[in-house]
């Protein structure tokens, strides 16, 4: 075996290390939510515990049977790689002062342009997606989502 694909096993199971990690958080989270009550039979636990459960369950297959992954980015390539989880990051806490509408189209500007779309077509982009689910949850599913703090 090369040292070059033992390199990338590591990498593949330093990954699994972290999902496996995150499916437990999930997990935990998800078998916290409460409710009084529900139509549903499972309740609202049922659906983010199965889903750390399967995410867990992959990620120790993974880790068992890692195959050969790409070794980690660099230059560039990193910076856009840890660029969209901290938008996602900030997005979510401007999501109260800002609102739904805003941060959603604010995620989705930043990280079509960090994938290299034009400002303009990230824009645009960015304003479509939001309208899109905007209409999808305040009409067709009649959620309640936040306007923000600064517009009342």
């Amino acid at each position: 075996m090369s040292e070059n694909t033992r390199t990338h096993q590591l990498i593949g199971r330093i990954s699994a290390l972290v999902l496996f990690l995150l499916a437990v958080a999930y997990g935990i989270g998800g078998s916290m939510i409460e409710y009084a009550f529900s139509s549903d039979p499972l309740g609202p636990r049922f659906v983010p515990v199965m889903l750390a459960i399967l995410l867990g369950l992959f990620t120790l297959i993974y880790l068992k049977f890692p195959g050969s992954a790409e070794g980690f980015p660099t230059g560039n390539a990193l910076v856009r790689v840890l660029a969209v989880p901290v938008t996602l990051i900030v997005c979510v806490a401007l999501m109260e002062p800002l609102g739904f509408a805003i941060s959603i189209f604010l995620l989705t500007t930043v990280v079509g342009w960090i994938f290299g779309a034009s400002p303009k077509l990230s824009l645009v982009g960015g304003v479509v997606h939001a309208a899109i689910w905007w209409f999808i949850f305040s009409f067709l599913l009649e959620v309640y989502l936040p306007t923000g703090a600064i517009f009342g």
